[in-house]
């Protein structure tokens, strides 16, 4: 995935942009309790995985 729209779906619908990056995990599930409670910890944890190079 492009970083550039990785980083746009982080910061607009980040549990999509973790899907798409590391499809559906614990990163995912997590992303998804994040963004729902806490919207911006979701949008940082969105970023953190798009930008990690594994």
């Amino acid at each position: 995935m492009d970083n550039l729209l990785g980083i746009l779906l982080a910061i607009f619908i980040s549990p999509l942009a973790v899907l798409l990056k590391r499809g559906v995990g614990k990163s995912f599930f997590l992303n998804i309790i994040l963004w729902l409670f806490f919207v911006i910890p979701g949008i940082v944890h969105a970023l953190l995985v798009i930008m990690d190079d594994d």
